[in-house]
């Protein structure tokens, strides 16, 4: 089964997600902001990660960037998602090392297609 880390602050977004990632077969994990996806990650890596833009403690930003600097035995894929929609936030995003983007809200359709084009559904 595959494993994905839903991050985001807001406990309604995790919900969603989760509901969504366990009908398409995955085991799903929460962390309401970076670093408790950091600790995570470097506890067991998951096949994807679904992570907020904007969040306290660590942003999803710095939480990629600490991420890839990590000594993690496998790297996981990522999909941003956010509200933020401008051009410049996608690339800094993919530039940052994000392999998908995805807006918020989103549906199991539109998040089930992310996850294709990254290759983990």
């Amino acid at each position: 089964m595959k494993t994905c880390l839903v991050v985001d602050d807001s406990k309604v977004i995790r919900k969603v997600a989760r509901h969504i990632l366990e009908t398409l077969d995955f085991a799903v994990t929460e962390a309401a902001d970076g670093r408790e996806a950091l600790d995570a990650c470097l506890a067991s890596v998951p096949d994807v990660v679904l992570l907020d833009w904007n969040m306290p403690v660590m942003s999803g930003m710095d939480f990629l960037r600490a991420m890839r600097e990590a000594d993690l035995p496998s790297r996981p894929k990522v999909v941003f998602c956010t509200t933020e929609n401008g051009m410049a936030y996608i690339r800094a995003a993919i530039e940052a090392g994000a392999d998908e983007y995805v807006m918020k809200p989103f549906d199991r359709d539109t998040l089930e297609s992310k996850l294709q084009i990254v290759g983990v559904a």
